[in-house]
């Protein structure tokens, strides 16, 4: 089927894969060339107190956001048709906060487990998440809902930040 034809964004891949990428090869390479800055910085104690925080954080976003998904009747997986476009609950306040909450399990387990290489990669991971998924998902939802997506583009911030006001 024709990109033209296709009723989806066409991610590269599904995106919990790519955090979860970062995490496993930022742990494989803590154990080849380890790096010891949050072992340094941050007691066990610490860091599964933050760790555990910033995992909680993650998981509310997440199951907040699909949850909205829920209550409208949309498909979460970008490899589904959109079938209606959400706006409201956490969504006036940040487009995609399912991959925020990404963001925040990824730091947090990387400081629960003192893994200074997942952060490293927590960059090229955002990098590889922004361009293959969110950008497609973006020009996907701008070409099936037209102005009402532009509209809620102009609105609402793509990661929460910075907030409009």
């Amino acid at each position: 089927m024709a990109d033209t034809e296709r009723d989806n964004p066409g991610v590269i891949v599904l995106p919990p894969v790519i955090p979860l990428a970062a995490l496993l090869l930022g742990l494989l390479l803590d154990r080849i060339v380890p790096g010891y800055f949050l072992h340094v910085f941050l007691t066990l104690s610490e860091r599964i107190v933050i760790g555990g925080v910033l995992v909680a954080i993650g998981l509310a976003l997440i199951v907040a956001g699909g949850h909205y998904f829920s209550i409208a009747k949309t498909n979460i997986p970008p490899y589904k048709p959109a079938l209606h476009l959400v706006t409201e609950g956490l969504y006036a306040f940040v487009r995609n906060p399912m991959y925020v909450g990404f963001g925040f399990i990824t730091a947090g387990l990387a400081v629960a487990f003192a893994s200074d290489w997942t952060f490293v990669l927590m960059l090229p991971a955002a990098i590889v998440l922004h361009r293959g998924v969110v950008l497609r998902e973006e020009r996907y939802l701008e070409a099936k809902f037209g102005d009402a997506y532009r509209q809620y583009k102009a609105r609402v911030p793509r990661y929460g930040w910075p907030p409009r006001l």
